[in-house]
């Protein structure tokens, strides 16, 4: 068990959610972590990991509230303003994004994660894979803007083994339990070369955010690689060229 971090160790709605979630989450998933050791135990970072299961979000809380740190995602700013559902929101310190938000909207969340000294979970593919073999797809920018605008540590994961418990787009299997899934935490991606200075122009900004992008969705292949003892395709999917949307659905 890894030494608990600040966040973790102050009484807070954390502490309810895990006394819930954990044993729950328990029943369905036996939770191998490896690498723990590389998500920072204090101060800001952004995790990057794939996402091939509805249900996989529960591993990386699960697993990020294990190694002594509290998870957090990014939700929607229009949820903040639920009744009870916004209280909560903010009572765990979750992070608003808004709605197209850009470059403001990750300098904003960056601050966010440095006053607080707290970390967020980021998918960067952005939606479950559509890729056939559930391998990664192509990135989208929004981890490594957040982790650009605040020089963060991006934390790449790969986690495998839920789409034994929630098929991509299936239905729950609760028999039987405690199905193995594995995760796989890598060393902080080095984006140091590639943060925007003040005097870039929009097409060099671009460029190095999805140079950024592709940088970190090669490592949580590589990682994935590793978890499932396999060979990933040679180049990322990419569902526009494969007639999808931007949900990923046909």
């Amino acid at each position: 068990m890894a030494r608990a971090s600040r966040e973790k160790s102050r009484p807070s709605i954390f502490w309810l959610l895990a006394s819930i979630v954990v044993p729950l989450y328990g029943w369905f998933a036996r939770i191998r972590i490896v690498g723990g050791e590389k998500l920072p135990r204090d101060g800001a970072y952004v995790m990057a990991p794939n996402h091939h299961s509805e249900i996989d979000p529960l591993t990386l809380a699960v697993s990020v509230w294990r190694l002594g740190r509290a998870p957090r995602f990014l939700a929607k700013e229009s949820l903040f303003r639920v009744p009870v559902l916004g209280a909560a929101l903010r009572a765990t310190k979750m992070i608003p994004v808004a709605r197209g938000g850009r470059g403001a909207d990750a300098l904003k969340q960056a601050e966010i994660l440095v006053e607080n000294r707290t970390g967020v979970i980021v998918y960067p593919e952005g939606t479950l894979t559509r890729e056939p073999d559930l391998w990664p797809m192509r990135g989208k920018s929004g981890a490594v803007r957040i982790a650009m605008a605040g020089g963060l540590p991006v934390i790449p994961v790969a986690h495998w083994g839920e789409q034994q418990i929630l098929p991509r787009y299936g239905k729950l299997r609760f028999f039987p339990p405690r199905r193995r899934v594995s995760v796989l935490i890598g060393d902080p991606i080095d984006l140091s070369d590639l943060r925007p200075g003040g005097d870039r122009d929009p097409k060099a900004e671009r460029a190095a955010y999805d140079a950024a992008t592709e940088r970190v969705m090669l490592a949580i292949t590589e990682l994935l690689e590793q978890v499932r003892g396999e060979k990933a395709p040679a180049e990322l999917w990419d569902p526009t060229t494969h007639g999808q949307n931007e949900t990923g659905r046909l």
